[in-house]
């Protein structure tokens, strides 16, 4: 019945995560369109989140739980998350989904967008996964939530990512807008494109669970990946929106990531 209740809890913190993406549709209600340099201190903003939660969040926690040969462990599953991101990039590199075909898709493009999708948000799932790998356990320091005691490190990640997927949804919204979808169905798909997350934060969980000895190596998993799309895919997404403003846009991406890292290293020594 515990596991039942863990699994079920872990997949709602996922969940939260993946409705967070939503958020970033609602500025649409208000406006027409986000200038690019919102656009690049959003982006800025959610890769200094991101570092702050791999470096100060699951590093760190990797390195506390590694018993012997920490740093080969937690090593190894950095290498593991960078390969997985950069082998499922190559997998689906070249392929192009247009949203104005979602609604009438079949069921070979459903399968093609998901998988598109994943690639892209399961690596999240995973991280909030692995953070409640010590969920109820005693001596641990965290929240007392639904009578569990949640690990401070879980209530870290899920807010990380959540507030990270935010400018993501941003992101997915800003071409749905030039095509004429409604604010609503920009909402709808901006949470769709996160639905792996409780997935794979669900699996991460189960896994780092029955094989505890694993357990730097998720952690190192879940950072490799996360760092690797910041450096990859925020940062120069970023740089490209903001090529026309002064500067190229560094200024607001530094400003952007500065406060991301202000806002998540309190939260990471609570």
């Amino acid at each position: 019945m515990d596991l039942w209740f863990n699994l079920t809890l872990v997949f709602v913190a996922g969940l939260i995560t993946a409705l967070a993406t939503g958020l970033g549709a609602i500025p649409f209600f208000l406006v027409d369109d986000i200038g690019d340099r919102w656009n690049v201190i959003l982006w800025g903003f959610a890769s200094g989140i991101m570092l702050s939660a791999s470096l100060f969040g699951l590093i760190l926690e990797g390195l506390q739980n590694g018993g012997s040969s920490p740093y080969l462990k937690l090593g190894a599953g950095l290498l593991t998350g960078v390969a997985l991101v950069v082998v499922s990039h190559r997998v689906i590199e070249g392929r192009e989904v247009n949203p104005r075909e979602y609604e009438e898709a079949d069921f070979k493009k459903l399968v093609l967008i998901l998988g598109i999708l994943t690639v892209h948000s399961f690596p999240e799932g995973v991280a909030v996964g692995v953070s409640f790998a010590e969920l109820g356990f005693e001596g641990v320091e965290g929240f007392v939530i639904a009578g569990q005691l949640v690990p401070l490190l879980a209530v870290f990640m899920t807010v990380a990512i959540s507030i990270h997927n935010i400018p993501e949804g941003v992101a997915i919204s800003i071409p749905l807008r030039s095509m004429g979808v409604s604010e609503w169905r920009m909402v709808g798909w901006a949470v769709f494109s996160s639905l792996p997350q409780p997935i794979g934060a669900v699996l991460a969980f189960y896994f780092v669970r029955i094989a505890r000895e694993f357990l730097p190596f998720g952690f190192g998993f879940a950072a490799g990946a996360m760092i690797y799309l910041v450096l990859t895919e925020f940062v120069p997404e970023a740089l490209d929106q903001g090529s026309g403003l002064p500067g190229g846009g560094r200024r607001e991406l530094l400003a952007g990531i500065g406060g991301g890292v202000v806002l998540m290293v309190p939260l990471a020594f609570v």
